[in-house]
């Protein structure tokens, strides 16, 4: 996954680059999931609404997107946003963000989602798992 989030936060970084002063500069940036309320179980063919929350540092983090990897039952699951490099952003001492996502359930078993929390003092992704079985 390290690979894949450098690829995209080096090829946005290169896109996001401007010698026009009119235009606002920015970057993206991967920010680590703190917390996720999910269902304990699936109905196959039923569509749920997953939540995350986040820490944005200032003003300056826009929510952009998810990062989005689909393996078989696994979902790995991280929160991208805008930075805007600007000077004038507003700095408090924490900011909660919620977002979400709809899932549909497609396939029976059990589904398991990796949703991304940062990485470790050796450079590692650490992920909160959670297993959410299918029924009936």
């Amino acid at each position: 996954m390290k690979k894949i989030l450098f690829l995209i936060v080096f090829t946005l970084s290169i896109l996001s680059c401007s010698v026009d002063d009119n235009n606002p500069s920015f970057h993206y940036e991967v920010l680590p999931i703190e917390s996720v309320t999910i269902p304990e179980e699936f109905i196959l063919g039923e569509t749920y609404t997953i939540y995350m929350t986040y820490i944005k540092p200032s003003g300056c983090y826009v929510f952009n997107n998810f990062y989005y990897e689909s393996e078989l039952n696994q979902r790995t699951i991280a929160i991208i946003n805008t930075v805007y490099d600007n000077s004038n952003c507003q700095t408090s001492d924490v900011i909660f963000e919620e977002v979400s996502f709809n899932f549909m359930v497609n396939n029976n078993g059990t589904y398991i989602f990796k949703f991304w929390q940062g990485e470790d003092e050796n450079g590692d992704d650490i992920y909160y798992i959670v297993e959410v079985p299918v029924v009936g």
